[in-house]
């Protein structure tokens, strides 16, 4: 097939007639674009390399940063006021260990999780690349090599690590989606080899619960969803207390409650000072460049930066109001919530069942017809309060002084 291809910039023409000549210089131009390009390749790793070398990011802004030019002329990333809170947000959702990471996606889309670009909500996928991420704690890997960031971290690193913990316990449990809703798969561990306690119906009716045998063949016996249902029901009683115990409690809220707000004020005036301070710089500032003794470009980068300052100390302000309206209300809700925590049980659903077991305990095992678990803060602190009542009043003793396990320490 005779084809020409005419390049109209040097004036040539190839076809099968083309002379050696001709072919020959054509092959060197390549190899010098290809050198040119190589070489513009190892520069710009280089410059990422030295710029990752002094703590700043090198390349596009993850979500919940933004790509800002810091005071040096440097581009680097500061967090974004919008996505910034949301991946904070979404750190301590998953630490929790309540949420599957399909479910934590559902929930921080709710919230307005989205790509900065399209708007699309956040996808599943990126998710977990955002949660496996350690750049949101200050730190970035870059090119096989960790460096400490200059950029101000969205999640503090045991929160992170926290995160990687969850991640790392489901994984290594190997846990199966089950097939049905039962109310505890997933929930319970064996205390004999660490493996997950799954569902299983027998004879079309009976529903047992066994190990999964997957580190090896298990000790651990076949057991009725009814008797595991009972030993729940008899720990969540634990947070059973009488009137005199929801008094003291009460009262001792409110009294960290008081505390708390005055923390808060505190809080809020610093926060207000802050604010002001910063304004007053920047009207300073701009009587300077009216009169000619800084630069415009030297204003617009200084107050930038101090208008940045601006907004956090206003997040900061409205995180501290909202904390201090809604600390007392909750307190009373979560006793409320155990008082009547074995009813509840009792009266939900599987699925239900196995959210609010969530919400209370943690790290719980069976083994040879025992249940072993652990309250979550704060109903370990009102187990405790609730048992030493029982103990004093049975025998007889003034137990006027329980309320300070409440007191803030």
């Amino acid at each position: 097939m005779d084809v020409e291809i005419h390049f109209a910039k040097e004036n040539v023409i190839f076809s099968r007639e083309s002379r050696s000549s001709e072919k020959f210089m054509h092959g060197i131009k390549v190899l010098m674009a290809k050198n040119y390009i190589d070489n513009l390749s190892e520069e710009t790793r280089k410059g990422m390399r030295e710029k990752s070398a002094q703590g700043i990011w090198p390349s596009y802004a993850p979500l919940g940063y933004r790509n800002v030019v810091g005071p040096n002329g440097k581009r680097g990333i500061e967090p974004d006021p919008v996505l910034g809170p949301l991946v904070t947000r979404l750190f301590e959702l998953y630490a929790t260990g309540r949420y599957s990471l399909r479910e934590v996606t559902r929930l921080i889309r709710a919230e307005g999780f989205s790509f900065r670009k399209s708007g699309e909500p956040i996808s599943h996928a990126t998710v977990h690349r955002v949660l496996r991420n350690r750049i949101y704690t200050g730190d970035f890997e870059w090119d096989g090599t960790t460096y400490r960031g200059v950029h101000p971290p969205l999640v503090s690193k045991d929160l992170w690590e926290a995160a990687q913990d969850m991640f790392d316990r489901r994984l290594g449990g190997k846990l199966r989606k089950a097939k049905r809703n039962f109310a505890f798969s997933g929930l319970i561990t064996c205390g004999h080899c660490g493996c997950a306690l799954v569902g299983e119906i027998q004879k079309k009716r009976y529903l047992y619960y066994h190990c999964t045998g997957y580190k090896g063949r298990c000790p651990e016996r076949y057991t009725r969803e009814e008797v595991l249902e009972a030993k729940f029901t008899e720990q969540l009683k634990r947070l059973t207390f009488d009137e005199d115990v929801i008094e003291w409690v009460r009262e001792a809220l409110r009294e960290s409650h008081g505390d708390e707000k005055r923390h808060h004020e505190e809080a809020i005036a610093r926060f207000q000072a802050e604010y002001v301070r910063l304004q007053a710089r920047i009207d300073a500032m701009y009587v300077d460049k009216l009169d000619g003794r800084v630069d415009a470009d030297f204003f617009d980068r200084k107050a930038a930066e101090w208008r940045s300052e601006q907004e956090r100390a206003l997040r900061s302000i409205e995180a501290h109001q909202g904390a201090n309206q809604n600390s007392l209300e909750e307190g009373v809700q979560l006793l409320e919530l155990a008082r009547r925590a074995h009813v509840l049980f009792a009266a939900q659903e599987p699925r239900e069942k196995r959210r609010l077991l969530g919400f209370l305990v943690s790290n719980c095992s069976w083994k040879d017809g025992e249940l072993s678990e652990t309250f979550r803060e704060p109903f370990d602190a009102l187990a405790v309060t609730a048992a030493a009542h029982e103990t004093q009043k049975a025998a007889g003793v003034s137990s006027d002084d329980l309320s300070r396990n409440w007191l803030p320490k």
